[in-house]
């Protein structure tokens, strides 16, 4: 009984789907069809000056979003929170937990939360006067980079802009504002990538020591087949979250930037 009304329900559907795509063709007159659009991309020739600085300014949005990883890699606070991340994940020894995507995804926000009032400035005194246009491309750019660059000099080590300076072999600035943005960006990514590796080392301080404790003791128990990680690794996660690990992590991360 069961297997007839098995039958009986597939013979139903394909007589349904049959009809679906049969009756819109052959009742074409009786009804109308939904249009499908058709995109394209034609070039053609500008009818005023307006059309030509659209065109370059969809053409500058479309260069800044596809360098937008880029931009977000080396001009904030993205960098650090990355490493860092990745030296907890080893100090830990859990390999891949957590996972790749979610490490990414907290620097990421993070990064938002840290650039926040860079963000709003930047908006404030740039985006919005440009697109009320009250100021041009250029004065929005020259009054946009301002926060950014106020944000990477607290950041920066002055050692690490005279390294660039001497590199490019520019003569030497008397304030910040001569200082390139081209000098300051390599620099700021050094002082980061600086700053990541000290905090990462002291990150990796305690479970050394957890390893070191359960290296010793499983020698001197003389259990030598036993990987020392494998009984270190509990251990360390129980002290990761007897001191609310995370916590503690993202609450200095984020005032090591204040």
């Amino acid at each position: 009984m069961r297997r007839i009304w098995i039958k009986r329900v597939m013979v139903a559907c394909f007589f349904g789907a049959l009809l679906f795509f049969v009756l819109p063709a052959t009742e074409g007159h009786a009804q109308e069809r939904i249009p499908i659009p058709r995109i394209g991309i034609t070039l053609d020739e500008a009818q005023e000056p307006r059309d030509v600085a659209l065109s370059l300014e969809i053409l500058f949005l479309l260069t800044v979003l596809s360098l937008a990883p880029a931009i977000i890699i080396s001009v904030t606070s993205f960098t650090r929170l990355a490493i860092v991340f990745s030296f907890i994940r080893r100090a830990l020894s859990t390999q891949q937990e957590p996972p790749n995507q979610v490490m990414m995804a907290l620097a990421i926000f993070l990064t938002i939360f840290i650039m926040a009032p860079t963000i709003q400035e930047v908006n404030d005194v740039a985006i919005k006067p440009y697109f009320a246009e009250e100021i041009t491309a250029v004065e929005m750019y020259q009054r946009g980079v301002e926060p950014v660059r106020e944000f990477m000099f607290r950041q920066t080590r002055e050692k690490d802009i005279a390294l660039f300076l001497k590199l490019g072999n520019v003569e030497r600035p008397r304030n910040r504002g001569e200082v390139p943005t081209w000098v300051l960006v390599p620099a700021f990514m050094i002082s980061e990538l600086t700053t990541a590796f000290k905090i990462g080392i002291l990150l990796f301080i305690p479970f050394i020591v957890i390893d070191l404790v359960v290296a010793s003791t499983l020698m001197s128990m003389g259990i030598i087949f036993l990987p020392p990680i494998m009984v270190s690794l509990p251990f360390k996660i129980i002290l990761f979250i007897l001191v609310d690990g995370w916590h503690l992590l993202t609450y200095q991360l984020v005032n090591s930037f204040r």
